[in-house]
């Protein structure tokens, strides 16, 4: 089983830096990982991307070292371990809303001795069969990440009791849903919003996970001080709209140039 990328640094004190991928198929994927992202993140709670997707999009990961975190829907165990037995490296759980939610996750996504994840290993991440028993159980609680989502005001009560929890390996605060949460949608900089993203770190220092969310290179240094070592920057959609943007804007400015002229 290939040891996970993220992991490595992450246990080596070193940040993580991870690219989201909105868009289907393989070919962003691949320019993303060739450009030297530790990860990436596909998303199945908001995007449609189907399972043949995410094995595409997995294998051109892997084809560079490079990881895949797929972020969940929330429906049944099956949601949870299928990213898993494609061979993604890692998830991301939304909305965790409670100790025993968090509880729950980690039952289904960690073998014995810590959960009761079922076990299939004729998957991908088992080789095909191909990984002995024992070690295919040992290596996917090794080597594969368990990231938990907070990202509404309601497990806040429970934060500490969550961090605590063995078994999984991030806290990922999103500071989006939190923001809507607290009734003050896209307002980056309030003071609960700020609040919470610093306690996030703290608390999943305190209790020995890796403490992730997403940013920017202007706020990397910000986050990385509070504690932060896995951060999500940018998206393809972002960067294909910036530079489709760009481009119109300035012959846009050409065509106003040639307007005198007569020329359209």
């Amino acid at each position: 089983m290939r040891e996970s990328r993220v992991l490595k640094k992450l246990r080596n004190g070193e940040v993580v830096i991870c690219f989201k991928l909105n868009l289907s198929g393989g070919e962003v994927a691949e320019i993303a990982a060739m450009s030297g992202f530790d990860c990436l993140w596909a998303d199945r709670e908001h995007v449609a991307q189907d399972w043949s997707d995410i094995k595409v999009q997995n294998w051109v990961a892997k084809a560079y070292d490079t990881d895949l975190m797929v972020r969940v829907s929330r429906g049944s165990y099956s949601d949870l371990i299928k990213p898993l037995e494609l061979d993604a490296t890692g998830i991301l759980v939304p909305h965790i809303m409670n100790v025993e939610d968090a509880k729950n996750i980690i039952h289904y996504t960690r073998f014995h001795p810590v959960g009761r994840r079922p076990i299939d290993g004729g998957n991908a991440d088992g080789g095909y069969t191909n990984i002995a028993f024992d070690e295919y159980l040992r290596k996917a609680n090794e080597q594969r990440f368990i990231a938990l989502q907070i990202e509404d005001p309601e497990p806040l009560d429970d934060l500490e009791a969550i961090a605590a929890l063995e078994g999984y390996d991030m806290l990922f605060f999103g500071p989006g849903d939190f923001s809507q949460g607290i009734g003050a949608p896209g307002e980056w900089e309030h003071p609960q919003l700020t609040e919470t993203r610093r306690r996030v770190a703290e608390v999943a220092c305190k209790y020995g996970k890796f403490a992730a969310t997403v940013g920017s290179p202007q706020n990397a240094q910000e986050l990385i001080d509070m504690g932060y070592r896995f951060i999500s920057m940018g998206a393809d959609v972002i960067g294909l709209s910036s530079y489709c943007h760009n481009i119109m804007n300035n012959i846009n400015q050409v065509k106003e140039k040639n307007k005198s002229a007569g020329v359209y």
